[in-house]
C-alpha cells in the first residue's frame, strides 16, 4: 500500500436543533400553558489517535465528514434528540492544522488521545422557557446554533527518538535492518525507500528506542526535489538525528564531503530548528574499504569536512561499530529531559507548514572520546 502522509478533509459539526413553541392541550384543560422542548444539540466531531492505523489513505477518498443535527423539540415538555457524535480515527503522530489559519488543532501524539475538532450546535429553546408572570402564554422559541465547520489538513509525522538522514544509497535502511526488526527494502538503486520506516532498536531489556529512516535526500530537497522534502517534516519530532555518509561511493567522481555539506544546507534552508537540533555524523561502509585504508579514508574525510562533536564510522551491512553507535544514542537518550505535551505542540507547530513547504511539488552533545590525532579504535 502507498503511503500517505498528508490529508486535506471538511468535517461539519450538527446542527441544533429548533426550540417548539407549543401549549398543553388536555381534556378539561383550556389553558395548560407553554409546554415547548429544547431542540437536542448537534453531533460534535472527535479525532482520536490510534495506533493500529498507519496512514492517512482513508482520508484520500472520503473528505466530508458530517455529524447528525439534534431533532426539533417536542410538545409535552420533551426535549428533541441529540445527534450522534462522530469520531475519526488517525494514525498517531498525525497533526491536524486548520487550513486557512494554519493554526494547529490537535497532536495525536499518544494513542487513544481524542480532541474535539469541531463542536455540534446547542439546542434552541422552547416557549416553556419564556413563560413569565406577565407572559402566560408565549410564543417565542429560539433557533438551535449551527455546528462549527471547518477545513483541517492532516499531516502525519512519525513518532522516533531518532531519524537519519543522508543521501540516497547512504546505507541508511541497511543500518536500520542491522540494528532493528525492521525489514525494509534494500537494493542498490535511488530512492529504494519511498516511505518512513520505524525500527525499535533494543540494547539491553527495558532500554529501547525507535529509530526512522526516511527517504534519501538530494539538492534542492527543501525546494520540493526529488522524494526527500515530503518526509523532512517526520525529523522534527525526533530528539537526534543521524547523518549517515557512504564513505565508499561506487562512483569515483563522487565526492562523500560534498554530499555531506549538501545534506547539512537542505536542512538549514528547510527548518532552522531542525538544522539546530543535535545531530551526530556516521561513516558509512567500512567493508567496502580496504582495511588498511580505512583509517586514512576517515582521517581524510575528517579533516576535510571538519570534525564535529560527535561521529562514528561503521558498517551497515556487517555491523561492525552499529553496537557502539546504539549504545551511544541508548545513554543519550536517557539523558534527555521528558517533553511535555505543550513543548511536543510547540515543536511541531513552530516548523514549516505541510502545504506551503514542498506539497505543492507533488499535487548538548557529550563529546567523543575517540581524540582525532590519535588512534581511532572501531567497535566490534
Amino acid at each position: 500500500m502507498k503511503f500517505f502522509d498528508e490529508a486535506r478533509i471538511e468535517v461539519f459539526a450538527g446542527d441544533g436543533g429548533n426550540g417548539n413553541a407549543s401549549f398543553r392541550r388536555e381534556k378539561f384543560i383550556p389553558r395548560g400553558g407553554p409546554d415547548g422542548g429544547d431542540g437536542g444539540r448537534g453531533g460534535s466531531i472527535f479525532a482520536v489517535g490510534d495506533r493500529n492505523i498507519n496512514t492517512l489513505v482513508d482520508f484520500r477518498y472520503t473528505r466530508s465528514f458530517r455529524a447528525e443535527h439534534g431533532e426539533k423539540g417536542g410538545t409535552t415538555d420533551c426535549y428533541g434528540k441529540g445527534g450522534s457524535d462522530m469520531v475519526l480515527r488517525m494514525p498517531v503522530g498525525t497533526l491536524i492544522k486548520n487550513s486557512e489559519t494554519g493554526e494547529v488543532v490537535a497532536d495525536l501524539d499518544t494513542d487513544g488521545k481524542q480532541v474535539l475538532i469541531a463542536a455540534g450546535g446547542k439546542g434552541g429553546l422552547g416557549n416553556l422557557h419564556f413563560k413569565s408572570s406577565t407572559n402566560r402564554a408565549p410564543r417565542q422559541k429560539t433557533n438551535g446554533d449551527p455546528g462549527e465547520h471547518f477545513s483541517l489538513a492532516l499531516e502525519l509525522k512519525v513518532l522516533a527518538d531518532v531519524g537519519l538522514l543522508g543521501m540516497p544509497n547512504a546505507g541508511k535502511s541497511t543500518f536500520i535492518r542491522s540494528v532493528s526488526a525492521a525489514k525494509p527494502k534494500v537494493a542498490d538503486y535511488p530512492f529504494t525507500t519511498l516511505a518512513p520506516n520505524l525500527g525499535v532498536v533494543r540494547t539491553d531489556e527495558g532500554r529501547s528506542f525507535v529509530i526512522a529512516d526516511i527517504p534519501g535526500l538530494i539538492e534542492g530537497a527543501a525546494e520540493g526535489a526529488g522524494l526527500g522534502h515530503r518526509f523532512l517534516r517526520h525529523l522534527q519530532r525526533t530528539h537526534l538525528l543521524l547523518h549517515l555518509v557512504d564513505l565508499a561511493p561506487f562512483d569515483p567522481d563522487t565526492d562523500p564531503v560534498r554530499e555531506a555539506r549538501a545534506i547539512v544546507e537542505e536542512l538549514r534552508k528547510y527548518d532552522e530548528l531542525l538544522f539546530n537540533k543535535p545531530r551526530w555524523l556516521v561513516l558509512n561502509k567500512l567493508d567496502l574499504i580496504p582495511e588498511d585504508e580505512r583509517d586514512a579514508r576517515v582521517r581524510a574525510f575528517l579533516e576535510a569536512y571538519g570534525e564535529p562533536d560527535k561521529w562514528f564510522a561503521i558498517s551497515g551491512i556487517s555491523g561492525q561499530g552499529c553496537q557502539a553507535l546504539t549504545f551511544s544514542i541508548q545513554d543519550y537518550l536517557d539523558a534527555q529531559p521528558k517533553m511535555s505535551d505543550e513543548e511536543k505542540l510547540a515543536a511541531v507547530a513552530g516548523g514549516p507548514d505541510l502545504f506551503s513547504a514542498g506539497a505543492d511539488k507533488e499535487e548538548e552533545d557529550e563529546d567523543d572520546d575517540d581524540d582525532f590525532e590519535g588512534e581511532i579504535i572501531y567497535a566490534r
